[in-house]
């Protein structure tokens, strides 16, 4: 997908507007699978929180992906993409035991992550697969906002309760059969996400009757030129040698499990803007587009940096630009970055924008959210219609006053 690609689609659906390469998807889900080769069993389910529209998870399952869903919602949207009910698998945080039961009668795999649901869930329903989440207590990553195996994380189980979940086990007779664990977005030390797993292999010794172990995601994919990315071909060689060492041990071959989901759809994804205003003060000038972070919150909201690119200008000459939003706040994209030289009306490129981009957009300022296109086979394909003002009244109720 070449920038005239881009600008072609910017001409042809408008802008602001989200571009996913569907090659770059494919090229990421191969070179995950390829690295764990060695492992007889292993399963990739898609994290949809990241990106969730119907066409991306079609995409996605064509590969062999299942898919990882945080809320009913998403269970229905991977059903609605045709993935079977045993591909899915439901990692919920702080629902209601209804909205657990909801998901065991569309069939998928459960998992539960306190010890509260786990044993009413086990009173209930003894019969019924479970998976438990684990909270192995290391930090992945350097940032908490996205590191969620630290001690005072509210996802998972500390496995310094094992044996109340022991207790809660043998008491309601349920069946477990996977553990799970997920440390966080961002892994850059691929020793300590070896460290976490052996607390994951410790843990899954207490329980006989085990299908897989669920080692989450968390890769860091690189957001800037030079940036570095977890180096998942050294990791795979790793973890298999230590999962199939597991397996004999354990005597019974299990599936070894990801739920990957920055890795996968991050850097296919771009979105593009178009610049309104540029504006200079006397210390500052402002490249002012058509977005904010109603659109693209990561930056203001994470600190994350995204790589700006002058598609319509890429052999302009490098200046310091700030590019803000049109939001009545303060969205700033980036802070005096070199950019090639910005015109008005110049179309610029936020890369790695697939993953937690539009599916965190918003309606703020009353504002639509944009479109989405899907380049497929050479050809951009509309997978999502931008907002018109009768979506934004489509569910308000106007009074009579």
């Amino acid at each position: 997908m070449t920038n005239q690609d881009l600008l072609g689609i910017t001409r042809e659906f408008g802008s602001p507007i989200y571009v996913y390469d569907a090659s770059k998807m494919e090229f990421q889900y191969n070179r995950l699978t390829n690295a764990f080769k060695k492992v007889k069993k292993v399963k990739v389910n898609y994290a949809v929180k990241a990106l969730s529209n119907v066409s991306v998870l079609k995409l996605l399952h064509s590969f062999g992906a299942g898919m990882d869903t945080v809320s009913i919602q998403e269970v229905k949207l991977a059903l609605e993409a045709g993935v079977p009910p045993s591909m899915i698998i439901y990692t919920p945080n702080g629902v209601s035991l209804e909205e657990i039961e909801r998901a065991v009668e569309m069939g998928v795999q459960i998992n539960i992550d306190n010890l509260s649901i786990l044993e009413q869930f086990g009173t209930k329903h003894p019969s019924i697969p479970v998976c438990i989440r684990i909270n192995p207590h290391v930090m992945a990553g350097g940032n908490t906002n996205i590191s969620v195996g630290h001690i005072d994380s509210k996802f998972g189980i500390s496995i310094h309760q094992m044996p109340h979940i022991e207790r809660i086990v043998k008491n309601t007779g349920m069946n477990i059969n996977g553990i799970h664990m997920h440390t966080g977005s961002d892994i850059l030390d691929i020793d300590v996400f070896l460290y976490a797993s052996e607390i994951l292999f410790e843990a899954a010794t207490h329980f006989k009757d085990l299908e897989f172990l669920d080692f989450g995601s968390g890769f860091k994919v690189p957001y800037k030129e030079g940036d570095i990315e977890t180096n998942i071909e050294e990791f795979g060689e790793k973890l298999s040698a230590r999962f199939n060492e597991f397996c004999k041990s354990y005597g019974k071959e299990l599936t070894l499990a990801f739920e990957p989901g920055k890795f996968l759809v991050s850097e296919a994804g771009q979105f593009l803007v178009k610049v309104n205003v540029v504006k200079q003060t006397t210390s500052t000038v402002f490249a002012q587009v058509d977005s904010g972070f109603n659109h693209l919150i990561r930056p203001m909201l994470y600190g994350s940096q995204h790589e700006i690119e002058n598609i319509s200008n890429p052999k302009g000459k490098e200046r310091f630009y700030s590019v803000v939003g049109y939001i009545c706040e303060t969205d700033t994209f980036a802070n005096n970055r070199r950019i090639g030289e910005i015109r008005e009306g110049d179309i610029l490129s936020f890369h790695n924008a697939g993953a937690y981009c539009f599916t965190m957009a918003s309606n703020y300022n009353s504002r639509y959210r944009p479109a989405e296109v899907l380049w497929y086979q050479d050809k951009a394909h509309l997978i999502r219609k931008r907002e018109t003002f009768d979506d934004l009244l489509r569910n308000q109720v106007s009074i009579t006053l």
